[in-house]
Protein backbone atom coordinates (compact mmCIF):
# COMPACT_ATOMS: atom_id res chain seq x y z
CA UNK A 1 0.00 0.00 0.00
CA UNK A 2 1.60 3.38 -0.67
CA UNK A 3 3.16 5.39 2.07
CA UNK A 4 0.48 8.17 1.29
CA UNK A 5 -2.16 5.96 2.53
CA UNK A 6 -3.36 8.01 5.51
CA UNK A 7 -6.74 8.58 7.91
CA UNK A 8 -8.79 10.18 5.01
CA UNK A 9 -7.88 7.89 2.62
CA UNK A 10 -8.90 4.97 5.62
CA UNK A 11 -12.04 6.72 6.11
CA UNK A 12 -12.98 6.63 2.17
CA UNK A 13 -12.36 2.97 2.34
CA UNK A 14 -14.82 2.36 5.09
CA UNK A 15 -17.19 4.62 2.74
CA UNK A 16 -16.25 2.05 -0.27
CA UNK A 17 -17.28 -1.00 2.43
CA UNK A 18 -13.34 -2.70 2.44
CA UNK A 19 -11.15 -2.19 5.16
CA UNK A 20 -6.88 -2.41 6.03
CA UNK A 21 -5.47 -5.63 7.58
CA UNK A 22 -1.87 -6.28 8.46
CA UNK A 23 -0.47 -9.71 7.53
CA UNK A 24 1.38 -10.03 11.40
CA UNK A 25 2.03 -7.63 13.92
CA UNK A 26 5.85 -7.73 12.88
CA UNK A 27 4.96 -6.89 8.98
CA UNK A 28 4.43 -3.33 7.97
CA UNK A 29 2.13 -4.00 4.82
CA UNK A 30 -1.28 -3.50 4.53
CA UNK A 31 -3.54 -4.97 2.19
CA UNK A 32 -7.64 -3.76 1.84
CA UNK A 33 -10.54 -6.78 2.12
CA UNK A 34 -13.57 -6.31 0.70
CA UNK A 35 -15.24 -9.70 1.64
CA UNK A 36 -18.17 -11.60 -0.36
CA UNK A 37 -19.71 -11.94 2.95
CA UNK A 38 -19.95 -9.37 5.65
CA UNK A 39 -20.88 -10.02 9.18
CA UNK A 40 -23.55 -7.19 10.61
CA UNK A 41 -25.04 -7.32 13.84
CA UNK A 42 -28.32 -5.72 13.00
CA UNK A 43 -29.50 -2.96 15.90
CA UNK A 44 -33.27 -3.75 16.21
CA UNK A 45 -32.48 -7.44 16.47
CA UNK A 46 -29.59 -7.82 19.04
CA UNK A 47 -29.75 -10.83 21.55
CA UNK A 48 -28.06 -10.41 24.77
CA UNK A 49 -28.00 -14.08 26.89
CA UNK A 50 -29.86 -14.37 30.34
CA UNK A 51 -26.58 -15.02 32.00
CA UNK A 52 -24.72 -11.81 30.23
CA UNK A 53 -27.81 -9.63 31.28
CA UNK A 54 -27.42 -10.12 34.83
CA UNK A 55 -23.93 -9.69 34.28
CA UNK A 56 -24.63 -5.97 32.77
CA UNK A 57 -27.06 -5.27 35.22
CA UNK A 58 -24.87 -5.73 37.84
CA UNK A 59 -22.20 -3.30 36.80
CA UNK A 60 -19.46 -5.55 37.39
CA UNK A 61 -17.18 -3.57 35.70
CA UNK A 62 -16.98 0.33 35.15
CA UNK A 63 -17.86 1.73 31.47
CA UNK A 64 -15.68 4.19 30.28
CA UNK A 65 -15.61 5.83 26.82
CA UNK A 66 -12.43 6.53 25.02
CA UNK A 67 -10.49 6.86 27.96
CA UNK A 68 -7.53 4.61 26.71
CA UNK A 69 -7.75 3.93 23.04
CA UNK A 70 -4.69 3.36 22.55
CA UNK A 71 -4.69 0.99 25.24
CA UNK A 72 -7.91 -0.93 24.09
CA UNK A 73 -5.83 -1.31 20.38
CA UNK A 74 -2.64 -2.67 22.21
CA UNK A 75 -4.54 -5.02 24.12
CA UNK A 76 -6.55 -6.11 21.16
CA UNK A 77 -3.05 -6.76 18.82
CA UNK A 78 -1.59 -9.28 22.05
CA UNK A 79 -1.94 -12.77 21.57
CA UNK A 80 -4.74 -14.77 23.50
CA UNK A 81 -6.46 -17.84 23.85
CA UNK A 82 -6.91 -19.51 19.70
CA UNK A 83 -5.33 -16.66 18.60
CA UNK A 84 -1.35 -16.73 18.29
CA UNK A 85 -1.12 -14.51 15.63
CA UNK A 86 -2.35 -10.73 15.41
CA UNK A 87 -2.77 -8.17 12.12
CA UNK A 88 -2.69 -5.66 14.34
CA UNK A 89 0.93 -3.83 13.17
CA UNK A 90 2.19 -0.27 13.27
CA UNK A 91 0.90 1.18 10.46
CA UNK A 92 -2.51 -0.12 11.83
CA UNK A 93 -1.80 1.35 15.36
CA UNK A 94 -0.73 4.33 13.77
CA UNK A 95 -3.75 5.27 11.65
CA UNK A 96 -6.94 4.29 14.02
CA UNK A 97 -4.89 6.09 16.55
CA UNK A 98 -5.13 9.31 14.15
CA UNK A 99 -8.59 8.70 13.37
CA UNK A 100 -8.90 8.55 17.09
CA UNK A 101 -8.09 12.22 17.62
CA UNK A 102 -10.10 13.37 14.79
CA UNK A 103 -13.19 11.99 16.29
CA UNK A 104 -13.37 8.83 14.00
CA UNK A 105 -12.83 6.28 16.18
CA UNK A 106 -13.58 4.92 19.49
CA UNK A 107 -13.24 2.51 22.24
CA UNK A 108 -15.50 1.19 24.93
CA UNK A 109 -13.71 -0.07 28.04
CA UNK A 110 -14.19 -2.21 30.69
CA UNK A 111 -12.46 -1.60 33.78
CA UNK A 112 -12.42 -3.18 37.09
CA UNK A 113 -10.52 -2.45 40.15
CA UNK A 114 -8.85 0.31 38.43
CA UNK A 115 -7.62 -2.03 35.92
CA UNK A 116 -8.11 -2.57 31.86
CA UNK A 117 -9.92 -6.01 31.30
CA UNK A 118 -11.99 -5.78 28.09
CA UNK A 119 -12.87 -3.46 25.23
CA UNK A 120 -13.22 -3.21 21.86
CA UNK A 121 -12.69 -0.18 19.70
CA UNK A 122 -13.96 0.85 15.64
CA UNK A 123 -14.41 2.96 12.77
CA UNK A 124 -17.53 5.65 12.95
CA UNK A 125 -18.58 7.16 10.14
CA UNK A 126 -22.28 9.15 9.65
CA UNK A 127 -24.86 6.35 10.49
CA UNK A 128 -22.51 3.04 10.30
CA UNK A 129 -19.76 1.75 12.85
CA UNK A 130 -17.11 -0.38 12.27
CA UNK A 131 -16.38 -2.99 14.80
CA UNK A 132 -12.22 -3.54 14.37
CA UNK A 133 -11.36 -6.11 17.19
CA UNK A 134 -11.98 -7.17 20.85
CA UNK A 135 -10.10 -8.33 23.96
CA UNK A 136 -10.86 -9.70 27.33
CA UNK A 137 -8.56 -10.15 30.37
CA UNK A 138 -11.78 -10.95 32.76
CA UNK A 139 -14.81 -13.56 31.84
CA UNK A 140 -17.64 -11.32 29.94
CA UNK A 141 -15.71 -8.06 29.52
CA UNK A 142 -15.45 -7.78 25.48
CA UNK A 143 -19.12 -9.05 25.48
CA UNK A 144 -20.12 -6.66 28.22
CA UNK A 145 -18.22 -3.70 26.33
CA UNK A 146 -20.05 -5.34 23.11
CA UNK A 147 -24.06 -4.34 25.16
CA UNK A 148 -22.42 -0.70 25.51
CA UNK A 149 -21.55 -0.26 22.32
CA UNK A 150 -24.98 -1.70 20.69
CA UNK A 151 -27.09 0.53 23.17
CA UNK A 152 -25.00 3.61 22.84
CA UNK A 153 -25.22 3.18 18.73
CA UNK A 154 -29.45 2.91 19.42
CA UNK A 155 -28.93 6.10 21.12
CA UNK A 156 -26.90 7.68 18.60
CA UNK A 157 -28.91 7.17 15.84
CA UNK A 158 -26.53 4.36 13.95
CA UNK A 159 -28.13 2.42 11.13
CA UNK A 160 -25.21 -0.19 10.69
CA UNK A 161 -23.38 -2.07 13.25
CA UNK A 162 -20.53 -3.80 10.55
CA UNK A 163 -18.54 -6.71 12.40
CA UNK A 164 -16.65 -7.38 9.13
CA UNK A 165 -17.13 -11.23 9.55
CA UNK A 166 -18.82 -13.67 11.87
CA UNK A 167 -17.97 -15.58 14.74
CA UNK A 168 -18.89 -17.88 17.16
CA UNK A 169 -18.30 -15.05 19.77
CA UNK A 170 -21.04 -12.91 18.19
CA UNK A 171 -23.45 -15.61 16.74
CA UNK A 172 -24.68 -15.44 20.08
CA UNK A 173 -26.18 -12.27 19.88
CA UNK A 174 -27.47 -12.70 16.72
CA UNK A 175 -24.82 -11.40 13.90
CA UNK A 176 -26.07 -11.98 10.68
CA UNK A 177 -24.28 -12.74 7.03
CA UNK A 178 -24.79 -10.21 4.35
CA UNK A 179 -23.64 -10.38 0.85
CA UNK A 180 -21.18 -7.82 -0.64
CA UNK A 181 -23.78 -6.06 -2.80
CA UNK A 182 -26.40 -6.01 -0.03
CA UNK A 183 -24.06 -4.75 2.73
CA UNK A 184 -23.46 -1.86 0.26
CA UNK A 185 -26.76 -1.05 0.18
CA UNK A 186 -26.87 -0.99 3.83
CA UNK A 187 -23.64 1.02 3.88
CA UNK A 188 -25.15 3.87 1.58
CA UNK A 189 -28.24 3.98 3.59
CA UNK A 190 -26.22 4.50 7.35
CA UNK A 191 -24.41 6.70 4.86
CA UNK A 192 -27.18 9.16 4.62
CA UNK A 193 -27.12 10.02 7.92
CA UNK A 194 -25.57 11.52 10.77
CA UNK A 195 -24.96 9.73 13.98
CA UNK A 196 -23.65 10.82 17.29
CA UNK A 197 -21.63 8.00 19.43
CA UNK A 198 -19.97 10.27 21.77
CA UNK A 199 -23.03 11.70 23.12
CA UNK A 200 -22.84 13.15 26.29
CA UNK A 201 -19.17 11.08 26.87
CA UNK A 202 -20.71 9.68 29.93
CA UNK A 203 -21.19 5.64 29.90
CA UNK A 204 -25.18 4.78 30.73
CA UNK A 205 -25.71 2.51 33.57
CA UNK A 206 -26.79 -1.41 32.93
CA UNK A 207 -30.03 -1.40 33.44
CA UNK A 208 -30.43 1.44 30.52
CA UNK A 209 -28.69 -0.46 28.44
CA UNK A 210 -30.63 -3.30 28.43
CA UNK A 211 -33.94 -1.08 28.33
CA UNK A 212 -32.39 0.46 24.98
CA UNK A 213 -31.56 -2.56 23.21
CA UNK A 214 -35.00 -4.43 24.22
CA UNK A 215 -36.73 -1.81 23.15
CA UNK A 216 -35.49 -1.44 19.83
CA UNK A 217 -35.75 -5.26 19.55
Amino acid sequence: MSRSFGPLELLDCYARGVFPMGEAADDPRLFLVDPDIRGILPLDEVHVPRRLRRTVRAETFSIRINTAFSEVMEACAEPADGRRETWINAPILNLYSSLHRMGHAHSVECWLDGELVGGLYGVSLKGAFFGESMFSRERDASKVALVHLVARLIRGGYRLLDTQFTTSHLEQFGVQEVERDAFKVMLADALSVDADFVQDGAALSGQAVLQLITQTS
